[in-house]
């Protein structure tokens, strides 16, 4: 119960910073990637103070033996670069750059309305589907 509780009360507060910086906002995120036009640094502001709390909260937390909320931390183990996490990190970017939405901020513009979130996460929901298709027909590539 505590576990998700405490995702929940983390979610929220995600969703609140990503709508008060305006990560929420397309417009917002494509001025800040469009580098070589009307450029908005407004938004690297947003980044680098989300490096610094991670970086202190990581070293701050796991001095712990275990999570308050979970037996062990959950830390991915895996240290390569592989194709799969190249060509991910590419249509994540590509996608990003079209929209000026990713999958958290599409999430969190839905409270405040908007039909291209709506459309976005359709599209997201669907390119999904297609993959679990695609891997239940090709299950080598897992």
């Amino acid at each position: 119960m505590l576990k998700n509780l405490s995702a929940l009360l983390a979610g929220l507060i995600f969703g609140l910073g990503l709508t008060i910086s305006q990560m929420v906002n397309p417009t917002k995120v494509l001025g800040f990637l469009d580098l070589l036009g009307n450029w908005d640094p407004s938004l690297a502001f947003v980044m680098g103070g989300g490096l610094v709390v991670t970086f202190i909260g990581y070293r701050l937390v796991l001095r712990r033996p275990k999570p308050i909320a979970d037996l062990k931390f959950q830390i991915p183990q895996k240290k390569e670069i592989d194709t799969k996490l190249a060509t991910g990190a590419v249509l994540f970017g590509i996608g990003w750059g079209l929209v000026g939405l990713c999958p958290g901020p599409a999430i969190a513009a839905l409270t405040i309305g908007g039909t291209p979130a709506l459309i976005f996460l359709a599209a997201m929901i669907g390119g999904m589907v297609l993959f679990e298709a695609y891997q239940r027909f090709m299950p080598g590539q897992r």
